[in-house]
């Protein structure tokens, strides 16, 4: 059997390593396996962490036994499960994978759990011994024999397929030396780093203890009572922008805080960081989806780390009835992990996300595409560009409202001009503009200028009334001058005009109307008076 550098496969399931890791790339070399005891030794190189109550899976392609697919599942938690689990798994495996063009010739197993109290590795080997020979016949019924089955269980290997004792005794055979071995070489000179158990990694992830639970579901209940209403009432983007503001506070906070060694002592420094109001707080708002997608975009470069402690010092926060809160930062912390390229913690993320809430859509549609092997850049790109869209939206409205309070304008809204110019009126402009005066019987846009009495003059404007202040002239302006913009004549109610078949009011000629300060304005040559053809 011999570890060669294939690709991830895109059926690796649940914490199999992607192809951002570098067992599974070209920068391993080749690594040839001989017996049980170095398949063994393999077994934390090749998911990236040693698994504990797991089965994994493995599948052989080609005459020469290379690693293709694999796939790990927690151990089913009765036996009335196992046969329906084995008969899922096999399918799962071999089925997937010639589907995809694989050629399978066989498959090795792997049974990890450690001894519960007042139980030895011998009692869980001989315990697990009936799921093994259960998943060995489902795997023959597709034609994939199994070749290795192997019982790893406190430092001590077994093997349920090789009877040679002097290979595998049935007392067990110790596992190798962590270290000392050809795979531990050639993972050393690939730079593949083991991260310790599952336990340990899940333990990261994993609510307060029960002594500091109860502070944190009560600023929990504080925070649902704040924030709630809101979020299902007209401030919902308020709440967005305080819930982001806050995060980035903190991941300030984060980013500036000393570095400690070790993982514990890490997480211990990030909970006293983290106030209990401030997450409640972002717990609740995180609920959101609006706010959760835009707090993805922290995937990359300075913020990617502090959002990954983030995230996870929210999701153990997440405590008695708001424990099916922490899929959100869960799924977060999945995600910058697989953007980072370490997929073994971000499927042992979602995985604890998807247990948090098996129907979030966001934590399935992540674990899903980590475990088909898709590239996260594509990913990060569409992330990039709403970002990119969202900044260049606010950018420029900042741009036009602060060069319009320079100017001291604003826009009219509702108002359409004809031309190619637009008019914008002053702010500070009291009444109706003023138009510049025309000798009378002047012909503009086909109409005649009427006089009034005196000998003025009417102005040009064919719609103008209180609220129209469209032109750009200002109030008074008087002489000759270029012609300015008409604009498009506003509808009027039915009661403005004459009705037909009735007398027009006293006073006034019929087809003629009243402007600002009683001036009668030019009568209408007939035609269409706007642009839906009314007269």
């Amino acid at each position: 059997m011999t570890n060669r550098n294939e690709p991830s496969s895109p059926f690796d399931a649940d914490d199999a390593p992607g192809p951002h890791q570098p067992a599974l790339t070209s920068e391993l070399p080749q690594v040839t396996l001989r017996s049980p005891a170095e398949l063994a030794d393999a077994l934390p190189y090749l998911l990236g962490f040693y698994p504990t109550d797991s089965v994994v899976m493995l599948a052989l392609q080609g005459e020469r036994g290379r690693f293709g697919g694999r796939l790990r599942l927690g151990l089913p938690a009765t036996t009335q499960d196992w046969p329906e689990t084995c008969d899922q798994l096999a399918d799962c495996l071999i089925t997937d994978s010639r589907r995809r063009g694989a050629q399978i010739t066989g498959v090795i197993l792997f049974f990890c759990q450690d001894p519960s109290r007042g139980e030895d590795g011998q009692q869980v080997m001989e315990r697990l011994r009936p799921l093994a020979q259960q998943l060995r016949v489902a795997c023959g019924k597709l034609d994939a024999p199994v070749l290795e089955a192997l019982c790893i269980s406190n430092g001590t290997f077994w093997s349920y397929c090789c009877p040679d004792p002097r290979c595998c005794s049935p007392d067990g055979t110790p596992l190798i030396l962590p270290g000392t071995s050809r795979m531990a070489a050639a993972a050393t000179y690939a730079g593949i780093q083991v991260r310790g158990s599952l336990r340990q990694m899940e333990a990261r992830l994993a609510p307060l203890s029960a002594s500091r639970a109860p502070e944190q579901e009560e600023a929990l209940d504080q925070a649902a009572r704040n924030l709630v209403p809101d979020m299902l009432g007209s401030s919902a983007t308020a709440v967005r922008s305080r819930t982001l503001d806050l995060a980035e506070r903190v991941l300030e906070r984060f980013g500036q805080a000393a570095p400690v060694a070790g993982r514990s002592a890490a997480d211990d420094r990030d909970d006293a960081l983290l106030a209990q109001n401030e997450a409640a707080e972002i717990i609740l708002g995180l609920q959101d989806r609006v706010t959760r997608d835009q707090a993805a975009e922290w995937m990359e470069g300075p913020q990617a780390e502090p959002a990954l402690r983030l995230w996870r010092a929210l999701a153990r926060r997440c405590v008695g009835a708001y424990a099916e809160h922490a899929a959100a930062p869960l799924a977060l912390a999945g995600w910058v992990s697989w953007s980072l390229g370490d997929e073994p913690e971000a499927k042992v993320a979602l995985s604890r996300a998807l247990h948090a809430d098996p129907d979030y859509v966001f934590a399935q549609l992540l674990h899903q595409a980590c475990n088909e092997g898709i590239d996260p850049e594509q990913l990060r790109q569409s992330l990039r560009v709403e970002r990119a869209r969202r900044s260049a939206d606010g950018a420029l409205r900042a741009a036009v409202q602060g060069e319009l309070c320079r100017l001291g304008e604003k826009p009219v809204r509702g108002v359409r001009q004809r031309g190619t110019r637009s008019a914008v009126p002053c702010v500070g402009r009291k009444g109706p503009a003023q138009q510049p005066s025309r000798p009378a019987g002047e012909t503009v846009n086909g109409a005649e200028v009427a006089k009034e009495p005196g000998g003025a003059a009417a102005p040009d404007r064919a719609g103008g009334g209180p609220g129209d202040d469209s032109s750009l002239s200002s109030s008074g302006s008087s002489g000759p001058g270029p012609l300015p913009l008409v604009p498009r004549q506003r509808r009027r109610g039915m009661d403005a005009r004459p009705s037909r078949g009735r007398r027009p009011a006293p006073g006034r000629g019929a087809g003629e109307s009243r402007g600002p300060g009683g001036r009668h304005r030019m009568p209408r040559r007939g035609g269409p008076r706007d642009a839906n053809g009314r007269s």
